[in-house]
């Protein structure tokens, strides 16, 4: 699998969790958990395009799929004005 350098990781997982956060420090609210997980899910779906075979992939896309889905309803149920900010700025279909 062809991963970023490290130093690229950390700069894009800095930036996600500045755009989301919701104050200083903050690294573990739904919405910011929702944009790392939907930026590692495009980057497994792009690898899964390349390498079809790669089951293991798979398996690991379906859970990461299913764990942001169960962030998205805990952020539908108690923040919706959130949800539907974080659902437009990352394009997601719900």
């Amino acid at each position: 699998m062809l991963q970023w350098p490290i130093m690229l990781q950390t700069e894009k997982k800095q930036e996600l969790i500045k755009k989301f956060a919701a104050k200083e420090g903050d690294t573990g609210s739904a919405q910011v958990q929702i944009a790392l997980l939907t930026d590692r899910i495009t980057g497994l779906t792009e690898h899964l395009k390349a390498n079809k075979q790669d089951h293991n992939t798979r398996r690991a896309l379906l859970r990461l799929t299913a764990r942001r889905r169960r962030f998205l309803s805990y952020l539908y149920r108690n923040d919706h004005a959130s949800y539907l900010q974080v659902v437009r700025e990352l394009g997601l279909r719900r």
